[in-house]
């Protein structure tokens, strides 16, 4: 741990702790939550407000090594074993617990129970698991699949499954790229639905998993795609909203069309032919819908969301990224299943291609039609992604009501004192709002010391603040001066 770290402050991975308290579930709840979740490390000897380094007597700092490993021993379930290291900054001797993600889920407080001891990371914070996650942790624990499990109180006959096969060949050839790929398309029967997990099977009798009723929109579980379009950068004022539910397939599409009745439509001419050109790669737009669909916990009862605002396309997930995944691997292209059977049934159906493709996939596209890079915000109780609207090279959709930048001069006379308020500024008159993790991208600092700027600017009367919790935007203040 170097002096630059502990500056950097506490964060999703890393927290504080002065001295080491006396009843060890003050810390016990992290240990927990680090192995429910990615890992991360607890830094013994740092004051977690002031990050000054406080150190241990190198009298008895060796205790204190030892009352932490013994307390971990006795108080988590199942056995966590951390790495318990001693670091010298500035003179001073600090102890560093290194925790690893763990894969015996769910990890949780003896004393406590599964019932009220399971506890997870979430912005940077250490919370009680609710019921959802800890069933999430559960299955992630016992490496099973929860489309994959039979969906009680719902049976289903030779007739339905025969119509499910049907459509699914269908969507197949409707979703081929090319004759090829259409004439290579076979029927798909019980035996595969089966051998997928769609159908399972028992004395002879096929009974229905989760993922059929996903698949088939039947009931058993309420799946439901919602969509909306807001007036400005927030979701105060709903210009238009729909929910689609019934098959998936039929839910994407519907969410996809949605949204590009809801974006600019413009041309470009190729050759001597006019052609349509979207603002946003349809292409890309499909994909994030599917990658969504497919990927999102189904134990969560949310729903996904396709919001379009007057700067961006945003599509939220429900759930946690799923054990193993990382938004930096996720864009790397590494792919994690959460749902197997779904995802046998959509490749079938020619929706997603190679496992893992999607996401470096939509980037590129993104890019190549001139536009920043997506955002991929959360990961820790749901996974938003944003496309923004307008070029990176500062011209705007067309038929877009996007305001024109302001020129340098205008820019140069209008500008905060410090430079990391300038970089925000900036951005913020150029994309109409910032985010807290925006801005902490952009200055590359932490959560806290974003805040703190941020916080600031509004005072001072730069920004704005708008909306509340998740949908908190920063936008320009000095057009009501």
């Amino acid at each position: 741990m170097t002096i630059e770290e502990i500056l950097a402050g506490e964060s999703k991975n890393v927290e504080f702790k002065e001295n080491l308290p006396e009843k060890s579930i003050k810390y016990m709840k992290s240990v927990v939550a680090f192995a429910n979740g990615t890992g991360g490390k607890i830094i013994f000897g740092v004051a977690d407000k002031t990050r000054e380094v406080i150190g241990f007597d190198k009298e008895d700092v060796f205790k204190k090594m030892d009352a932490i490993a013994n307390a971990v021993s006795d108080s988590c379930e199942p056995a966590i074993i951390p790495d318990i290291t001693l670091q010298t900054v500035d003179g001073k001797t600090i102890i560093i617990v290194e925790v690893s993600g763990g894969r015996q889920r769910p990890y949780y407080i003896k004393a406590l129970g599964k019932d009220g001891g399971v506890y997870v990371r979430v912005a940077g914070t250490t919370r009680l698991a609710d019921e959802y996650m800890v069933k999430e942790l559960m299955f992630e624990g016992s490496s099973r699949y929860f489309d994959q499990v039979l969906c009680t109180g719902l049976n289903v006959t030779d007739e339905d499954i025969d119509a499910l096969c049907k459509a699914m060949k269908e969507q197949a050839i409707k979703n081929a790229h090319n004759e090829e790929q259409k004439a290579a398309v076979k029927d798909v029967g019980r035996q595969q639905l089966r051998s997928w997990g769609v159908l399972i099977e028992r004395d002879g009798k096929d009974y229905p998993s989760n993922a059929y009723t996903i698949l088939t929109g039947c009931g058993g579980l309420h799946v439901a795609t919602q969509c909306g379009v807001f007036k400005g950068t927030t979701k105060e004022v709903f210009v238009d909203r729909r929910e689609y539910t019934g098959p998936i397939w039929e839910q994407i599409e519907e969410a996809f069309q949605f949204v590009l009745r809801n974006i600019h439509l413009g041309a470009t001419i190729v050759g001597i032919y006019r052609q349509d050109v979207y603002e946003i790669p349809p292409d890309a737009i499909r994909e994030l819908i599917i990658n969504a669909a497919v990927h999102r916990s189904y134990l969560d009862h949310g729903n996904i969301q396709v919001a379009v605002y007057d700067n961006r396309l945003e599509i939220t997930s429900p759930g946690k990224l799923p054990m193993g995944q990382t938004l930096e691997r996720m864009k790397e292209g590494y792919s994690q299943i959460r749902n197997e059977a779904l995802a046998y049934a959509f490749s079938y159906m020619n929706l997603i291609e190679h496992w893992g493709s999607g996401i470096p996939r939509i980037i590129g596209k993104v890019k190549a039609a001139g536009l920043r890079e997506p955002e991929f915000i959360g990961g820790e109780v749901d996974l938003r992604i944003n496309i923004y609207r307008g070029r990176i090279d500062g011209t705007v959709a067309p038929n877009s009501a996007a305001k024109p930048p302001l020129n340098r001069r205008e820019t140069a006379a209008k500008l905060p004192a410090t430079e990391q308020e300038q970089q925000i500024y900036k951005y913020v008159l150029e994309n109409t709002g910032v985010t807290t993790a925006q801005a902490m991208k952009l200055l590359g600092i932490k959560q806290r010391r974003t805040r703190e700027i941020l916080g600031k600017m509004v005072e001072s009367g730069w920004l704005r603040k708008e909306g509340a919790s998740r949908s908190t935007i920063y936008v320009n203040n000095m057009e009501r001066r």
